[in-house]
């Protein structure tokens, strides 16, 4: 199968609900999903960076513990790991608090090798941050220029859009790279105005990326691309916590692609039985982690897909 790189933020999140703590979890977006691969037995490489501290100390522990490869992770002395406060409201989603102390260059040391054939998954805040774009630019044309798939979630928030003027141009530049991109109705409505799929493939398109996954909470979810279209439903649970929902999606995303050996060049023209086993994957892993306030599917969920 694949090997997969996740490029993204760690942050360990204390959730809160009803004005007590409840959870501390390693989290991140794209080190949620790379646990979830990771326990799915895929190759993980995760590409991140965190202090030299002991919650840092506890979350490479709790990667390695779960499969996921840490040779990319740098750590700098003197600095803290991110931590991430989680507010559940009374429908169990969060809003967050960010505490953040990192130096001035970060990732400085970081080298990839990949190859064709890898898949490769980023997103949030971590690839739109000013001072990581010059890295991130030269990590992402490596890996479209070795052929590996490239998978974008913008996961753009409402706190961030007094910056939009500033980071929009970093979104179309991340757009135009990916061959897929996975996106909220709130990402693509407070981005660029879309209020509904058509809208936001049109713009997609505009910017060069003919693969959209489009994700309305608990409405149905789409995925279209420039030959066909595909809907499903979202199974009726009712959620413990939906942190961490998206970045499972994700990862049933990536684990569709692994399993079938897609291509860079598979995704010019996906069929429809590969784009109705993305959603149903991603739909059923999203689900499974809102049954508990962990950020990532279960070792026994992960055992039960590995034997599907």
């Amino acid at each position: 199968m694949a090997r997969i790189y996740t490029l993204g933020e760690t942050v360990y999140d204390i959730i809160f609900k009803d004005s007590k703590p409840i959870a501390a979890k390693a989290g991140g977006s794209m080190l949620n999903s790379s646990v979830s691969l990771g326990r799915l037995g895929l190759e993980v490489n995760f590409v991140s960076d965190m202090g030299m501290d002991k919650i840092g100390d506890e979350i490479v522990g709790f990667l390695k513990g779960n499969g996921v490869c840490t040779e990319s992770v740098e750590r700098y002395e003197n600095y803290k790991t991110a931590i991430a406060i989680a507010f559940l409201n009374e429908n169990n989603d969060a809003s967050y608090t960010f505490y953040k102390d990192f130096p001035k260059d970060r990732l400085v040391s970081l080298k990839l090798d990949f190859e064709e054939g890898d898949i490769v998954l980023f997103g949030s805040f971590f690839a739109i941050t000013e001072s990581l774009r010059p890295v991130l630019k030269k990590i992402l044309k490596q890996a479209h220029d070795r052929g590996c798939i490239i998978i974008y979630d913008p996961n753009f928030r409402k706190p961030h859009l007094h910056e939009l003027e500033k980071l929009k141009p970093y979104i179309i530049e991340n757009i135009a790279i990916s061959d897929l991109v996975r996106g909220s109705d709130e990402d693509f409505n407070l981005v660029f105005g879309a209020n509904n799929p058509a809208e936001a493939f049109n713009t997609l398109m505009d910017y060069g990326c003919g693969n959209m996954i489009y994700t309305a909470n608990r409405n149905d979810i789409l995925m279209t691309s420039q030959d066909i279209t595909i809907t499903a439903s979202v199974p009726a649970i009712t959620p413990v916590s939906t942190i961490g929902a998206g970045d499972s999606f994700n990862a049933g995303l990536i684990w569709t692609l692994a399993r079938n050996e897609v291509t860079k060049k598979d995704m010019e023209h996906l069929s429809a039985k590969i784009m109705e086993e993305i959603l149903a994957n991603g739909a059923s892993f999203a689900s499974e982690v809102c049954l508990s306030y962990d950020n990532y599917i279960s070792k026994e969920f992960a055992s039960l897909v590995k034997k599907s």
